[in-house]
């Protein structure tokens, strides 16, 4: 028979060692963890709306926690949290999220980095929080995170997020800033497969592909084998036009044989008319 998520839950988050003077417990360390992100999976941006949670929630919370004392104050969250070691909670949540879900095959799993909102100190934005998340596209769930020292080194924290995360069977995409032969080489090691946003930041082989599909559509594709996408939007006074290309053929084109399992490349084109143009 298999586990329910809550007894998942209990079971992944036992392990996390109590940082608390032991004869100062009043709430037991479980019971704040699964309440917490119990109440963060509903919405609560806050240890107040956390603590509101508890107290809506505190009869079906009492079916499979023991809350000795009730619900824990919103105080008593935050000061637990800031004593919690994070590399310990963060490797507990992703044994937990890759015990309830499973990668489908063809998934896509998107790498991408952001600034934590109102992580910045005031008048210090050099002081900003940045992430790499792992999203599941299809469960619209973060599957891992990393922290990193400014966006410049985000190079170095997609691979140790990758190395965290199950990626088998997952089509992994990155921005062009993950766009790396090694980073490439990982996720296919890991039996995932890759789509890599290419940009000026690998130099000769951006300008030989552009070059290639400049050259390609100066002469319709002719000899080429290719597959065409189109979509329009229409949205707020605004048309936008995105022509698609994918090539699979692409063993004429030096460097791409340096790139781990390799087999296609693609173009956009994106088209946009605005207000009064449309006409």
């Amino acid at each position: 028979m298999s586990q329910s998520p809550i007894s998942s839950l209990k079971e992944h988050f036992e392990v996390l060692k109590d940082p608390r003077a032991q004869h100062r417990i009043e709430h037991l360390l479980i019971d704040i963890v699964v309440i917490t992100i119990c109440a963060v999976i509903c919405g609560a941006e806050s240890w107040p709306e956390i603590e509101e949670y508890g107290l809506a929630k505190q009869v079906w919370l009492e079916t499979f926690l023991e809350l000795p004392n009730g619900i824990p104050s919103h105080d008593t969250f935050e000061r637990l949290f800031a004593r919690l070691k994070p590399k310990q909670m963060q490797e507990c949540f992703i044994n937990w999220v890759q015990s309830i879900y499973h990668i489908v095959p063809g998934e896509g799993v998107s790498l991408d980095g952001k600034a934590l909102r109102g992580s910045a100190q005031k008048g210090n934005r050099s002081s900003l929080i940045y992430m790499v998340s792992a999203w599941a596209t299809n469960a619209q769930l973060v599957l891992g995170q990393q922290k990193v020292h400014g966006k410049s080194n985000e190079i170095t924290a997609i691979p140790e997020l990758l190395k965290m995360i199950e990626v088998e069977n997952a089509v992994v995409t990155i921005d062009a800033m993950g766009c790396q032969r090694a980073i490439a080489e990982q996720i296919v090691s890991q039996k995932g497969d890759y789509i890599l946003a290419l940009k000026g930041n690998q130099g000769n082989l951006y300008d030989d592909v552009i070059h290639w599909f400049e050259q390609a559509q100066e002469t319709r594709f002719a000899g080429i084998a290719y597959d065409l996408h189109e979509t329009q939007e229409f949205s707020h006074g605004r048309q936008e036009r995105r022509r698609h290309w994918i090539l699979t053929e692409i063993e004429s084109l030096p460097g791409l044989e340096k790139w781990a399992k390799l087999t296609a490349i693609g173009c956009v084109e994106s088209q946009r008319t605005v207000g009064e143009d449309l006409d």
